[in-house]
């Protein structure tokens, strides 16, 4: 028997133990039995590919060691975070339990912030100002989190710096989180889940979409607890001319369309747009009228490097989509097969940009936050503005009232949201830490919080 000690949070997979007795001839099999013992384990310290994650390390004996390492009884194997990997804090209980809000409570709003130290959950009145609830996953990123108001259940997906991404699941957001069982890589895929950047509720119950970089899209059909890969559109036969854009080659943008569980959309940087209508069996391309003008004008016609940065669709008018490209924002009036510039006209500073919110409730409005194009990604002039439109990008207005007029502030890609309301509450969160909200669609804003660590994600779970 070999001893294997575990640190936190790897020894709470473990049942709070953190040395543990375990058989195997090498390193790995060693860490092999100690997954099948205890499954919550699989995936922290090897990859789906069979490789030690970059930021763990193996000591044997005091000595950094590779899992094909021999071992004989009474050895230790010390399994240590790297240093490069960042903290590896776990969620814990800070607060007493409260409950989760009611949904159909008036001007009462909860909002997720995810950001690169931990789940930041708020409350408070529409538009804010907010009270902090609970800080979850501290010292870790959460690159998004989600209220599914189906079923009342909260999602987050969290990268640990050392242990890779996960998908956690809760009733409450105040109390424990459970690990769900991937999104992972299945043996022959030969990768490995790097990121998870949007978990999606599908159009079928139980059913949500997951997807992550390297760009891929997973599915869940029993309410997040277990994955699948959507080996439709991982086995295209495109993909190895596929190419990343500045943020990895990722999969941040999946469109369902409401009442048609086989129809989806999604998008990736920088693959640009993936259309299916038989649930993800097959996919095609619906890039037609982008340009990409990040590239020499004479190889525009005709290329698939396309930087898609948002894409969301118009529910109560499911043909319209709306995206934010790199450099152009575009509408699409025929479920995403082709295209039409409604950025480099009509009032935009900069069509430059990542956030964007299509109105639940109206399909010809729509908002996005302008940045100085990749030079700079910051807030034009200094103003912090949103920008409406309501007749399907033909103009742009600037929301200002409230806003800082004096700030070079960045807004990533998932860090703005809206409640879904009539009017509409709309938030966004910047890398600076603060957080912006409007109860009234726009027309004025409220500083709901600030001071917290770089935003990620925003998303209200009214």
């Amino acid at each position: 028997m070999v001893m294997v000690k575990l640190r936190s949070p790897l020894r709470e997979l473990v049942g709070g133990r953190s040395e543990l007795d375990v058989d195997g001839g090498t390193v790995g099999e060693v860490l092999h039995s100690l997954e099948r013992d205890h499954p919550r384990l699989a995936g922290w310290i090897v990859d789906e590919r069979g490789c030690v994650r970059p930021h763990v390390n193996l000591f044997l004996n005091g000595e950094r060691v590779p899992l094909d390492a021999p071992v004989e009884s009474k050895d230790r194997i010390h399994v240590l975070p790297a240093i490069s990997g960042g903290a590896v804090g776990v969620a814990e209980r800070t607060r007493p339990k409260l409950q989760p809000i009611d949904p159909e409570a008036a001007e009462e709003a909860e909002l997720l912030v995810g950001t690169r130290k931990g789940l930041f959950v708020l409350r408070g009145p529409k538009g804010g100002p907010m009270q902090q609830t609970v800080r979850k996953f501290s010292g870790l990123a959460v690159e998004y989190a989600i209220r599914d108001p189906r079923s009342g259940m909260y999602y987050a997906s969290v990268t640990h710096g050392q242990y890779g991404p996960r998908v956690y699941f809760t009733d409450d957001p105040i109390g424990e989180w459970e690990q769900t069982s991937g999104p992972a890589f299945p043996d022959d895929a030969g990768s490995a889940v790097e990121r998870i950047w949007v978990i999606t509720p599908g159009d079928e119950a139980d059913v949500l979409w997951a997807g992550v970089a390297p760009a891929a899209l997973f599915k869940s059909e029993d309410g997040g607890r277990t994955w699948e890969l959507n080996r439709g559109l991982w086995d295209d036969p495109s993909r190895p001319s596929w190419n990343p854009g500045a943020g990895g080659l990722c999969l941040h943008s999946i469109c369902p369309w409401p009442g048609e569980p086989a129809v989806l959309a999604v998008g990736i940087s920088a693959a640009g747009v993936w259309l299916s209508e038989d649930g993800g069996r097959s996919w095609r391309r619906g890039n037609k009228g982008l340009v990409a003008r990040y590239l020499p004008e004479e190889a525009r016609e005709g290329a698939v490097d396309l930087c898609v940065h948002n894409i969301h669709r118009a529910p109560l008018e499911p043909r319209t989509l709306y995206m934010q490209f790199h450099g152009g924002v575009y509408r699409s009036d025929d479920a995403g097969e082709s295209w039409n510039d409604i950025g480099s006209q009509g009032g935009l500073p900069s069509d430059f940009g990542f956030p964007l919110v299509a109105d639940p409730n109206d399909a010809d409005r729509a908002f996005v936050i302008p940045l100085n194009g990749d030079f700079d990604r910051v807030t034009p002039e200094g103003k912090v503005r949103v920008f409406e439109t309501t007749d399907r990008g033909e103009t742009w207005f600037p929301l200002d009232s409230g806003l800082p007029q004096d700030a070079y502030l960045t807004v990533l890609r998932q860090a703005f949201g809206h409640d879904g309301g009539d009017p509409l509450g709309l938030y966004f969160g910047a890398e600076s830490g603060e957080v912006f909200g409007s109860a009234d669609g726009g027309s004025t804003w409220t500083t709901v919080t600030e001071h917290l660590a770089p935003v990620l994600s925003v998303r209200c779970s009214r």
